[in-house]
């Protein structure tokens, strides 16, 4: 007669060698690849053009990356649902031009200006949940749709001059431009980011040690943590040697923590990776699967929106370039790059911002080579056909 199962606690080296390579038969390594190739890209350019990696050149490429990283943000929500949402440019070329009208033609208060424009995104958003909900159509179809009739109202909102200049002492342009993290703040903030993320370990490692599960030693905690002080602590000393942290980057990544924060400890977030997993089953378990998938198509929208009223900043202007189809292609492109995975149910908030990082270092590192246009758009589209073959790969690996 066999003995009961021995139960996996956290004094079980074998445990988590087991996972390790469970993981990587799988090939489920979570952000580790897109950390190397964002590494490489680094290294191959500073190679090629010693400016490239210097404090101003980061500080500008991470301020550059916000806006579209803020609509990048909302296009993993949807993907994690494996839905798509492609008028997330066209939504953010509508919040943009709504806020340069609504502030500089109509006379409304710049902030008045600006939650009309998000309001605007979150409409758009409800309008994308209940035409899916209710009439069961395609997102690919709908928001192919919408991103025709978004398009079309821009350009009328944005009347026949077809531009709009924003006032540059406007506070908007001053938060999206010159704004920057005092160095005491930025210390202040990195140092509560890492007493958080290790009080948030080591309960977790209490809690799966308290129900008798698998859980990581006090040393692999204290390395992780030990890791993530001497990250920020790196960033925020070689950025403070030129202009530090910029405010529109910072409200970026903390937009990133806490959507993450959301998908990983909230009744929501659960209910997002179900659905996206497999949303009958979901739904036989009692998932409101209806009501997570309006929000999700909604809090898409409205980062959309808020990405294209950072970039009117940025720019200290709305036209009719404003929310291109390039942007939405770079939007989705970074949320796949980053980690998401187009098939739902697998991917990180921090997918956003990994793979913009990507995007925005091609893009800048191609820029310094004095490589045009048509160059930078093959790289991104060979890393991002890469970045699908991975993904598909992954996918036929948990499945046999």
């Amino acid at each position: 007669m066999t003995g009961p199962t021995p139960l996996v606690t956290a004094q079980d080296p074998g445990s988590r060698s087991a996972q390790l390579r469970r993981r990587l038969a799988t090939g489920d390594l979570g952000s580790l690849p897109v950390v190397v190739v964002l590494v490489v890209v680094w290294v191959v350019f500073q190679a090629l053009s010693p400016t490239f990696l210097s404090a101003d050149n980061l500080v500008n490429l991470v301020q550059q990356s916000a806006a579209t990283g803020v609509i990048a943000l909302g296009v993993v929500l949807t993907l994690l649902l494996g839905q798509i949402d492609l008028s997330v440019g066209a939504v953010s070329g509508m919040a943009a031009a709504t806020v340069a009208v609504g502030s500089v033609r109509l006379g409304w208060p710049l902030w008045l200006a600006v939650l009309v424009a998000l309001a605007a995104g979150a409409l758009v958003g409800l309008l994308y949940g209940a035409v899916h909900t209710r009439l069961r159509v395609p997102s690919f179809v709908f928001t192919l749709a919408g991103l025709l009739v978004v398009t079309g109202l821009q350009l009328r909102v944005l009347g026949a001059q077809g531009s709009v200049n924003l006032p540059f002492q406007a506070w908007l342009v001053r938060f999206c431009q010159t704004a920057f993290l005092d160095p005491a703040l930025s210390w202040a903030i990195a140092g509560a980011v890492v007493v958080l993320y290790g009080a948030a370990r080591l309960r977790d490692r209490a809690r799966r040690v308290a129900a008798e599960l698998s859980a990581p030693s006090l040393g692999s905690v204290g390395l992780r943590v030990g890791a993530l002080a001497v990250l920020l602590a790196v960033t925020i000393a070689y950025l403070g040697t030129d202009r530090g942290v910029g405010a529109m980057f910072a409200l970026f990544v903390g937009l990133v923590a806490l959507t993450d924060l959301a998908l990983r400890r909230t009744r929501w977030g659960r209910s997002v990776r179900a659905v996206g997993g497999d949303a009958e089953a979901a739904r036989r378990a009692g998932v409101p699967v209806r009501r997570v998938l309006v929000s999700a198509f909604v809090a898409c929208s409205t980062l959309a929106a808020l990405g294209g009223v950072l970039a009117a900043g940025r720019l200290a202007a709305a036209n009719q370039a404003t929310g291109a189809p390039e942007v939405a292609l770079t939007a989705i492109a970074a949320a796949v790059i980053g980690g998401t995975s187009m098939y739902g149910g697998r991917g990180s908030a921090w997918s956003a911002l990994l793979g913009i990082l990507v995007i925005q270092s091609v893009s800048t590192g191609l820029t310094l080579l004095n490589q045009d246009q048509a160059v930078r758009l093959v790289v991104t589209g060979l890393v991002l056909g890469v970045a699908v073959v991975v993904d598909g790969l992954q996918r036929r690996a948990r499945e046999s």
